[in-house]
């Protein structure tokens, strides 16, 4: 397997759990409307909402971390780091991988499995409320995104490896992003002629190349 493919393949596996964690999403905003008309409409407030809305955001915002790390959407203070050439983007994003990220990350897996396992050791259920829901499931999924996270940092330090030996960075997995919005909105445009509506498309994609090119690389159409 070649390093692009294998790049392409860790990429895709963190874009098919963000994908599909992005669900949770429709259930929480379910479960909040559901609440609010219970609350204020029947007066007949559910006990343990409020542990299950948390559960459910705190499995969102987890699990679509390496998603995230995948698109390259992390914020990241770039006022200096967009000027750099692409190696000294590559060395100084090493570095802080070492520094920061593997220490950090794998700490959060290490914490994470031993409070997991001890949470189902004991049954644990939530003491915010009378009538708490259990949590162990919901702490099991702090060392599973932790991993997940750590696999796309072990890919994100092999694009650095590359970028150093080549000076260019590697391809990453595009997704839909505000180009492909466009380019559909305009497509079913009635009051766009076809020469307007290519240089509104090829300017948005210039934009948004340009903006990638100073951060970190640049897609590949899936």
């Amino acid at each position: 397997m070649s390093v692009q493919r294998l790049l392409h393949t860790i990429d895709g596996i963190s874009t098919w759990v963000g994908k599909a964690t992005a669900w949770l999403m429709i259930v929480l905003m379910s479960v909040v409307c559901i609440e609010v008309f219970k609350r204020y409409a029947v007066n007949m407030p559910t006990a343990w909402i409020f542990d299950a809305e948390n559960m459910l955001y705190g499995s969102l915002f987890m699990l679509a971390g390496a998603y995230t790390l995948a698109q390259n959407a992390h914020v990241r203070g770039d006022f200096l780091y967009s000027s750099m050439r692409p190696r000294t983007q590559a060395a100084l994003d090493l570095v802080l991988y070492f520094v920061f990220f593997i220490p950090g990350i794998a700490a959060l897996i290490y914490a994470g499995y031993f409070y997991a396992a001890d949470s189902w050791a004991i049954n644990e259920h939530s003491n915010v409320t009378a009538e708490g829901p259990p949590v162990y499931h919901f702490k099991t999924v702090i060392p599973i995104a932790g991993a997940l996270i750590m696999l796309q940092g072990i890919a994100e330090i092999i694009r650095c490896v590359v970028c150093l030996k080549t000076g260019e960075w590697p391809s990453r997995l595009a997704d839909v992003a505000e180009t492909d919005v466009i380019e559909e909105q305009l497509a079913h445009s009635e009051y766009v002629d076809e020469e307007s509506r290519k240089l509104a498309i090829e300017g948005a994609q210039r934009i948004d190349e340009m903006a990638r090119q100073r951060g970190m690389g640049g897609d590949l159409n899936t």
